[in-house]
């Protein structure tokens, strides 16, 4: 999860890379990332202000810089969620114990190479918004609960 963990990687190795806002939190990723996955959750919608679009990727997979300026709030038992507190943006949903991290595809540099593929606890959507398009809607998380 730290730049140390991850330092004897090559800038040929990277998939994709992203970062916060101001640029103090800096990510790299070295593999495939899950494609993206839109959450209606109450959670997920006042964290970012709307629906959240989230890919996913192994911990160890992630190179972090600016980790310092990374701060963590708990947010339930079983999950945190990660933002920049320099400018307060909102990167990553993390299950706790997973090793893996869900990264908010807005933080993404393109070309992204993801494609939004489901929606996800549509029961919660806000009333003033409508989801219009013909992707796989579930009622609760992608185990359909």
């Amino acid at each position: 999860m730290s730049e140390n963990s991850s330092t004897k990687r090559h800038d040929a190795d990277v998939r994709a890379t992203g970062s916060c806002l101001c640029g103090a939190v800096r990510y790299a990723i070295h593999g495939a990332l899950r494609e993206v996955v839109n959450c209606h959750c109450g959670q997920c919608r006042r964290f970012h202000g709307h629906y959240a679009a989230y890919s996913n990727a192994p911990w160890d997979a992630i190179t972090l810089t600016g980790e310092d300026q990374l701060r963590w709030f708990d947010s339930s038992d079983i999950a945190r969620r990660g933002f920049c507190g320099t400018c307060g943006s909102s990167l990553f949903w993390e299950r706790r114990d997973s090793g893996r991290v869900s990264i908010a595809a807005g933080t993404l540099d393109e070309p992204t190479g993801v494609t939004t593929v489901r929606h996800i606890f549509v029961k919660d959507a806000g009333d003033y918004y409508r989801i219009a398009d013909d992707l796989e809607q579930l009622p609760g998380t992608m185990g359909g609960d």
